[in-house]
């Protein structure tokens, strides 16, 4: 005969204390670490009040956010929708550091708490720590050390300057914020401290090298001097050019700036830069973290660690989590980022354990392996949204969702259905949904092609047009009236097509 072994539940009922907070979290790890072998780092949970989480939220997640008035103003919108019942608030907020911050809201009930320690502490945690993406771009270690220092200097500089100069500069940078960012070159990881020195050492250079001189002397072209790149106007300057990422480029070369402006910048472009692999993985990110809480939870209650009543509570979260709106509902707002990575691991799990015919033909390396546990991570460790969608995304998932594609074409009057459920629609309807999360066409490509420094100082800019979309007219030229207030002199904007390298359009900002 053999025991049968009866565990007394964690918890009964809703309310929560710390000691139970403790004895659940403990049990959570157990599963984490050695069932699913998760490698995560160290954790730290704070409990916060509903203000609390919205103040964070506003502030872009970030509860040591440097202060700014349009924190305030999202933080107005969110709060009458919330006490107006419009809303929700979330659950928890998750910090990409070492050790990984968790905040969680006290107004959550004890059975919420589980679930969303479950899903920050374990399932963002393990992603953050071993995605390239995470690994390449960020520091872990040292990005609340430059929080606190960033928060710091924003106020020593209002103090010094005055809120409205500050506020100015920022205003401009954060419009420029998603063309902040450096997409290619693998940046080193130097800490807090170390940035610190690097941009102390930078400004004494500049200081010692500035020359005033050349600004009132007029340009003159001689022979055999080397033209800027595509300007006709004076010799070049290094610069590096083409060059994507506008905030460094103003940073580095605006004729006007201070140095506490172009430290402003730098850390608007720091912020920017640690978004970045998450703008890239909202899929797979959130998709890691709801698989994990399900997964664990469900190995909770088979445990006898949780009550029925508790994981009906947790399974109603769960299911609004990843509930997708059909798309003749009110409420639809695209494919639920939740709902698509959740859905894909979970068939990743099915396709290494019970795989069908199709699934043979699709995933040979994986169908029946019975290792879904290593493929999901290193599906985590190796991928973005976009090719993991385009590895990952089955039949079975194109059905379960119902997905197709349509041609949008400006010279039609009709929208024309390109695929169905056949074997070729299905590639076709991957490679399409896949597209749609590559940042690099999502967002609008515009680089810095040219600056007359030596004549009337023009910075130019190019924006490669893609599939004949152009920008928005009035928020394009708002961005770059910012972009004029930073540079000091005029800047001009010019659409190339991509596919036939004609003109678009051209405007000019003075």
């Amino acid at each position: 005969m053999t025991a049968t072994i009866i565990r007394k539940p964690l918890f009964d009922g809703r309310e929560w204390t710390f000691d139970t907070l403790s004895r659940t979290y403990d049990a959570i790890a157990e599963i984490a670490e050695k069932d699913l072998g998760l490698d995560t780092y160290p954790n730290q949970l704070e409990i916060i009040s509903a203000e609390q989480m919205l103040d964070a939220h506003s502030s872009a997640g970030m509860p040591l956010m440097y202060p700014h008035w349009s924190f305030g103003k999202h933080f107005v919108q969110e709060e009458k929708s919330y006490r107006k019942g419009y809303t929700g608030l979330a659950y928890e907020i998750v910090i990409n550091s070492n050790p990984c911050i968790s905040y969680n809201m006290e107004q959550n009930s004890m059975p919420i708490q589980t679930l969303v320690m479950a899903h920050a502490a374990f399932g963002h945690n393990h992603f953050f720590k071993n995605n390239y993406l995470f690994q390449q771009w960020t520091d872990a270690g040292s990005v609340l050390d430059y929080l606190e220092y960033a928060k710091k200097f924003v106020a020593k500089c209002e103090e010094e300057h005055g809120s409205p100069a500050v506020e100015a500069i920022l205003d401009a940078a954060h419009s420029l914020m998603d063309h902040g960012v450096s997409r290619y070159p693998r940046p080193q990881k130097p800490t807090a401290r170390e940035q610190r020195a690097r941009d102390e050492e930078l400004r004494m250079h500049r200081e010692s090298t500035f020359n005033d001189l050349w600004r009132t002397v007029p340009a003159k072209k001689g022979k055999g001097e080397k033209k800027e790149d595509g300007d006709a106007k004076g010799p070049a300057l290094d610069m590096n050019l083409p060059e994507e990422n506008l905030i460094y480029f103003i940073e580095s070369h605006s004729p006007v700036l201070e140095d506490w402006q172009r430290e402003l910048l730098s850390i608007v472009r720091y912020v920017a830069q640690y978004f970045y692999p998450q703008r890239q993985t909202k899929v797979m990110n959130e998709g890691c973290a709801t698989f994990v809480h399900h997964y664990i939870v469900n190995r909770m209650f088979d445990k006898g660690l949780i009550t029925e009543g508790a994981m009906l509570e947790i399974l109603h979260s769960h299911s609004s989590v990843v509930y997708q709106a059909d798309f003749d509902n009110p409420r639809y707002s695209g494919l639920n980022p939740y709902a698509l990575g959740f859905g894909m691991m979970q068939d990743i799990q099915r396709i290494c354990t019970e795989p069908k015919p199709e699934d043979e033909e699709w995933f040979k390396e994986i169908a029946g392996c019975g290792d879904w546990r290593g493929v999901l991570k290193d599906a985590w460790a190796n991928y973005r949204d976009e090719s993991f969608i385009k590895q990952y995304l089955s039949p079975h998932m194109i059905r379960a969702m119902r997905l197709f594609s349509l041609a949008d074409d400006a010279d039609e009057r009709h929208y024309v259905v390109t695929t169905i459920h056949d074997e070729r629609g299905y590639r076709g309807i991957r490679e399409r949904l896949a597209r749609s999360y590559e940042i690099g066409v999502v967002e609008a490509d515009i680089q810095v092609v040219g600056a007359d420094m030596r004549g009337d100082r023009t910075l130019r800019l190019q924006h490669t047009v893609r599939d004949r979309i152009p920008l928005s007219e009035r928020t394009r030229d708002e961005v770059l009236k910012h972009l004029r207030q930073l540079w000091g002199y005029d800047v001009s904007l010019i659409g190339i097509d991509r596919e036939t390298e004609k003109k678009v359009y051209e405007t000019r900002v003075s």
